[in-house]
């Protein structure tokens, strides 16, 4: 006759394994799937640490955004740069703008920093204030939510490129970069303020809000407690999506000619004038197009990676 015992304490079950990731996690292991994700935070990141750093990083070449090189341009063919691929040598290593001799590369690291500043700035306006309309306007509803709504109908069907393009010519005596960031980041916002709306509108009604409202919390606390960190996700991929715009239309801008003012460089500047000579100084055209194009590339790439990661309900909008 057999007995059985207790059982062992010995036999106590495995340890759990943890399964579960957070936000941060998700982003990295995407980021690490894809390898043009990767590639486009590597381009982002340079570019960002060429524009932070322009004045050091220029400097290693030795040459200043504004100093004149008359003996690296030939004066009997019209000012065309000395040497191959637009006068690429030891001395400039991007070559030199024709006629002045300014070094291409300290003018596109220096163009770097007022292109990605002027877009940040405006972006940071935008998600700011989009931000605070969308969740106003989703959290209170009513009146306010038709208020903040027909606004931001109002603000979309305004012909946004005429008035920047007329208050960029009127305004002649006010500095250029403050003005085109808040012109740029005026007509923004409507975008991410219905992107964050609509979050809202979902969030409002959960349980955790509901047990926030019963136990006494006001609105505000509400707002920046619960609602806030549930539209976050999104924010965060739409806001990467918006910065090849703001690159985009401030290099427009300044190609038109009611930009940032000579001899203040931008890559859209520098476009525009290099369009006179792209026959007979292709790399003076061919730079700042580049640099603008892998930009604008990298941040769409990897605000694509990002809304897949953190909003994959919009992904297919």
């Amino acid at each position: 006759m057999t007995t059985t015992g207790p059982p062992s304490a010995t036999t106590a079950p495995p340890p759990l394994t943890r399964t579960a990731h957070g936000p941060w996690q998700l982003v990295r292991a995407e980021l690490r799937r894809r390898p043009a994700a990767r590639l486009s935070l590597g381009v982002v990141a340079f570019f960002a640490l060429l524009a932070a750093a322009a004045p050091l990083i220029a400097a290693l070449g030795g040459w200043g955004p504004d100093e004149f090189d008359k003996s690296a341009v030939d004066p009997y063919l019209g000012g065309l740069p000395i040497g191959p691929l637009g006068g690429v040598s030891a001395e400039h290593w991007l070559g030199v703008e024709p006629v002045t001799g300014r070094d291409l590369f300290a003018r596109v690291v220096h163009g770097a920093q007022v292109s990605l500043l002027i877009a940040f700035s405006a972006t940071a306006i935008v998600v700011v204030a989009g931000t605070a309309a969308g969740i106003a306007a989703g959290y209170f509803g009513g009146r306010t939510d038709t208020a903040l709504s027909r606004l931001m109908d109002l603000t979309m069907s305004f012909p946004s490129l005429i008035f920047m393009i007329a208050m960029m010519s009127v305004a002649r005596d006010v500095n250029r970069i403050v003005l085109m960031t808040a012109v740029i980041g005026l007509f923004g916002w409507p975008g991410i303020a219905r992107i964050v709306r609509g979050q809202t509108l979902s969030l409002k009604h959960r349980e955790y809000v509901d047990a926030a409202r019963v136990g006494g919390s006001g609105p505000l606390r509400i707002l920046v407690r619960d609602i806030l960190p549930g539209v976050a996700g999104p924010v965060i991929a739409y806001t990467t999506l918006i910065v090849p715009g703001m690159i985009a239309t401030e290099a427009a801008l300044s190609y038109l000619g009611v930009g940032v003012r000579p001899p203040t460089p931008s890559w859209g500047q520098m476009i525009a004038e290099s369009v006179s000579y792209y026959e007979t100084d292709p790399m003076y055209f061919a730079v700042p197009s580049l640099c603008l194009f892998l930009t604008v590339l990298a941040f769409t790439l990897l605000g694509d990676a990002l809304r897949d990661v953190l909003d994959p309900r919009g992904g297919g909008a």
